[in-house]
């Protein structure tokens, strides 16, 4: 009772061969899982043996003459399949990246440390580089002066100069 027949009903025929088609491969995908989450492999599995069963079905079974194609139902495998893909080649790029910061990096996950030792601020100290660079086309910070007041920013238009204060005498 086999109702696969290429040259009688095409398109029944390549119906039933793509339900079994991609029930395998969901059925692949969620044995060896690949870094998918339990979830996921769990859904690939179900539906690849819902998929394998209904094409069985379809196949060796059925004895109608009218059927519905469902050719939506290929969404959900492709949907799966991607999903898998996706999630194995992010495991992958997972392992290659490193795993602790640089020594020296700022960790903000660090627990807080009140006797850590910070080094004294030095306006005069070269660039280094991974260091807060001013934006573009502003002015440099001038260095704190003590008894001097600060002078307004250079981008703001309703600020104005303020001369230094001469000491009384």
């Amino acid at each position: 009772m086999n109702n696969l027949d290429f040259s009688a009903e095409p398109l029944f025929s390549w119906y039933v061969v793509l339900l079994a088609l991609s029930g395998a491969i969901m059925l692949v995908l969620g044995a060896i899982g690949g870094g998918t989450k339990a979830g996921l492999r769990i859904l690939n599995v179900l539906f690849g043996l819902g998929f394998l069963g209904y094409a069985y079905y379809l196949a060796f079974v059925f004895k109608g003459t009218e059927y519905i194609l469902f050719f939506k139902a290929f969404i959900l495998p492709v949907a799966m399949i991607v999903a898998s893909v996706k999630a194995i080649v992010e495991r992958s790029n997972a392992k290659n990246r490193p795993t602790a910061p640089p020594v020296g990096a700022y960790d903000p996950n660090a627990p807080y440390n009140p006797n850590a030792q910070q080094a004294p601020f030095n306006p005069n100290a070269p660039y280094q580089p991974g260091q807060s660079v001013p934006p573009q086309g502003a002015a440099p910070a001038a260095p704190y002066q003590p008894g001097v007041p600060s002078q307004p920013v250079a981008d703001n238009p309703y600020a104005q100069p303020q001369p230094p204060q001469q000491p009384a005498g």
